[in-house]
């Protein structure tokens, strides 16, 4: 459950503050006349990832047993190679994503209200597919038929709303850059386990194969429904009884992509904390 609300919060507070920064910028310099159009941008983008997120989940159920578990596996792996990219473009942008949104606004206000619309869409759209994308493939990994891991990201999601709030309001300061340092190095270790669940899901599918060559088989130490089994699962997407295979792609990517993720910037910028990102009107 931890894993999937890490999951909520950080995607929910970059959808956050993305909104807070588009909403201050326009009040700041008295356009509240384009609230509205930008407001309509944000809906429409909430209303799309929904749909996505609804057409993922209920499309597949009329499936065979081997169609879904391609699609997932597919859907896992797609899902992991573009939260991966949003790790690292969020690090490197991190400390300039106001500016960067600023420049399209003040663009888009002279284009008129469609373009504000658009702009709104595309920059909240984006991180919304995302976000029902790697939250479907990781509920699916941590706890089919149980509400535990949806509740977990429900819950992130709502905390990232109400912190993009008070960034908003100027009552809570953080160093941005150091807070998507870190839960991008933990969504880097649940990615992993998303990964590894795609793997077994594209072996049971007879897609790849090697499902009956275990690399180890924990279960009598970590029974799978025991409270810390069903931690490890929730935190970790962590299986008793992997695959040789899933425990090759998941130390192939855990090993170098968070060695990469980890090494110092060759540049150094000014930190960001919630106020840049997200000024008082």
């Amino acid at each position: 459950m931890f894993g999937n609300y890490l999951i909520g919060l950080r995607e929910g507070l970059e959808a956050s503050l993305v909104v807070c920064i588009l909403v201050a910028y326009l009040v700041k310099t008295g356009r509240r006349d384009a609230l509205r159009p930008v407001w309509t941008g944000i809906g429409i983008a909430c209303a799309i990832s929904l749909t996505f997120g609804a057409t993922l989940e209920f499309g597949s159920q009329e499936l065979t047993f081997e169609a879904k578990e391609v699609l997932g596996g597919s859907l896992s792996i797609i899902a992991v190679g573009l939260v991966t990219w949003m790790v690292f473009w969020m690090r490197r942008t991190a400390r300039h994503l106001k500016a960067d949104l600023h420049g399209k606004l003040d663009a888009a206000l002279q284009m008129g209200t469609g373009a504000l619309v658009a702009t709104a869409l595309l920059a909240v759209g984006r991180e919304g597919l995302e976000t029902a994308l790697f939250v479907w493939a990781s509920v699916r990994a941590s706890g089919e038929g149980s509400s535990a891991p949806l509740i977990g990201v429900l819950l992130g999601i709502a905390t990232a709303i109400v912190l993009g709030y008070l960034f908003y309001r100027g009552a809570l300061r953080i160093n941005l850059a150091k807070f998507f340092t870190w839960t991008g190095g933990m969504l880097v270790i649940v990615a992993a386990g998303v990964l590894a669940y795609g793997v077994h899901d594209l072996q049971e599918a007879r897609f790849l194969g090697g499902l009956g060559d275990k690399a180890f088989d924990v279960s009598a130490t970590i029974p799978p429904d025991s409270w810390y089994g069903t931690l490890l699962k929730g935190v970790f997407n962590f299986q008793p009884d992997p695959t040789v295979l899933q425990v090759v792609v998941w130390c192939l990517y855990l090993i170098p992509t968070m060695a990469f993720f980890l090494a110092p910037h060759r540049t150094r910028a000014p930190k960001a904390d919630a106020a840049d990102a997200a000024p008082a009107p």
